[in-house]
């Protein structure tokens, strides 16, 4: 993937893994969603997680907020049962990210974590462990 990319997305056993980079517009978000719909989808009907590192992502113009609550109930309805989402506390992108992704229902539960060796550490307590560690690095 090229280093300019806005993500990076891929699938390890149960687990879907991304990086997000940059501010995103519409097509950004709408990129996203296919290429996720494209991983997840062979893990529809089974439990499966996320992991997305946001340190290096600078938020989005109000237009992706559709296409990634669309891409939240996909998942939702597809057998994703929890989110950790990897940055330094950020109000701003608190804010965003709150208004796009609800924290939990009665089957899925999301986190937010100031380092990716804590997100790691609870998805692989609840059985969703990965071959990476270091989202950082990766892609």
């Amino acid at each position: 993937m090229a280093l300019y990319s806005k993500f990076i997305l891929w699938r390890d056993g149960n687990l879907i893994l991304a990086k997000a980079n940059g501010s995103w517009s519409r097509f950004t978000a709408e990129d996203y969603a296919s290429q996720f719909k494209a991983l997840a989808m062979p893990l529809a009907g089974e439990n499966w997680a996320h992991i997305i590192y946001l340190e290096n992502w600078q938020l989005g113009a109000p237009d992706i907020e559709p296409t990634v609550k669309d891409l939240v109930s996909w998942c939702l309805h597809n057998g994703l049962r929890y989110a950790a989402q990897v940055y330094c506390p950020s109000m701003i992108k608190q804010y965003q990210l709150d208004r796009m992704i609800i924290a939990s229902t009665a089957d899925f539960e999301k986190r937010v974590y100031p380092n990716q060796q804590d997100a790691f550490a609870w998805l692989a307590s609840l059985g969703y462990s990965s071959h990476c560690q270091d989202l950082i690095r990766a892609g």
